[in-house]
């Protein structure tokens, strides 16, 4: 049965059309699900009964909870849903799981997005590149993830519910783009969520064609993974480095304007030397990042390096403040990010959807 989640203004005109309605049903369709964010036909009064039955015969809203939930001791939230609507590569007869983080702080509340039931970079710090890749999430199941946090922490009364999205959670979404863009468009269009694109951001590891069409087709933040200024270097931690060097996504980006609304950041994870890898918080490094960056207004968000492993250990405190007051003080603002929900597995490169949490 198709889903109706996910369908922009055209489409749902259409859908309305083809069940007996006239065009203009399609707008009330759009207001229903975007809007209101309704569970079911039967919610939609303004729709003859005629009309619903209709819609009930072909379609499905698309709606689903999560099947579980993890809470830190820091506020943040974990959420686990089942894929069920689509068709994944399902390993051993097995249902496909991904995660969403709701993070709440004084006068905001952020949820982390998926975008794919794991991935296909193969990062070496991260630990949802050890899933492997399973599928593309559609833009229904996108939204699900959106509507559902937000339903979840409004009744919780946590800082307000849901006011910034970001595109980190499982998967690269420049690898999902059509979804991703279309999920971006109902969110921001006025018929849908009506959101300003300022409260979204969506992160690469620089695939340059699909960057290049989401500067063009989307006002919302970009967020670049970038964690080693040295080709050689971040090659060894992110294959991707050889597809789509960041040189060439530098200099990409070098081509857009960044100076106005929109902002364009780097995601630098920093790790201390270990086992024959090089740490990535050193003056050469520093010096590095001015280079490749020059030129591009930006900023670049310093992160610890969330567990240890036989490759990777996090720098320690003093590296990271050495690095953070070196870029700024040379002109480009960084920062230090605060870690959330590592008690639960839920920070920065945690993601691997096979938690024990308590059901939802």
């Amino acid at each position: 049965m198709e889903i109706l989640l996910g369908k922009t203004l055209t489409e749902l005109q259409a859908v309305a059309v083809e069940c007996g309605l006239p065009k203009f049903a399609g707008k009330q369709l759009a207001e229903w699900l975007y809007v209101r964010r309704v569970r079911s036909f039967d919610e939609m009064t303004n729709i003859s009964l005629k009309g619903r039955e209709a819609l009930k015969a072909s379609y499905s809203i698309g709606r689903h909870a999560p099947v579980a939930h993890a809470d830190s001791v820091d506020g943040t939230r974990k959420l686990l849903f089942q894929i069920s609507n689509f068709k994944f590569q399902i390993l051993d007869n097995e249902p496909q799981f991904i995660e969403s983080v709701y993070i709440p702080e004084e006068e905001r509340g952020t949820l982390c997005v998926s975008t794919q039931a794991g991935c296909k970079m193969g990062c070496k710090f991260c630990m949802t590149g050890t899933l492997g890749f399973h599928g593309h999430l559609s833009a229904a199941e996108i939204l699900n993830q959106i509507f559902e946090a937000d339903a979840i922490v409004s009744a919780d009364g946590r800082s307000g519910g849901l006011t910034n999205l970001v595109y980190m959670g499982e998967g690269e979404p420049m690898d999902n783009l059509d979804n991703v863009l279309r999920s971006l468009e109902i969110m921001t269009a006025d018929y849908g969520c009506a959101w300003s694109p300022k409260r979204i951001t969506v992160s690469s590891v620089g695939i340059t064609k699909g960057l290049k069409r989401f500067i063009e087709e989307s006002d919302c933040h970009l967020a670049i993974s970038l964690h080693n200024p040295f080709p050689a270097e971040r090659q060894a931690i992110m294959p991707a480095e050889k597809m789509c060097p960041i040189t060439d996504v530098v200099a990409l980006l070098k081509q857009y304007d960044w100076s106005h609304q929109r902002r364009v950041s780097f995601e630098y994870i920093c790790w201390a030397e270990m086992s024959g890898h090089a740490g990535n918080t050193t003056p050469r490094h520093a010096k590095e990042l001015l280079r490749l960056l020059r030129g591009l207004p930006c900023r670049i968000n310093l992160i610890r390096f969330h567990g240890e492993n036989e490759h990777f250990r996090t720098a320690d405190e003093k590296s990271m403040e050495w690095l953070r007051d070196y870029l700024t003080e040379n002109g480009v603002t960084t920062t230090i990010r605060r870690s959330r929900g590592e008690d639960i597995l839920a920070a920065c490169g945690q993601l691997v959807a096979a938690y024990a949490g308590d059901k939802a």
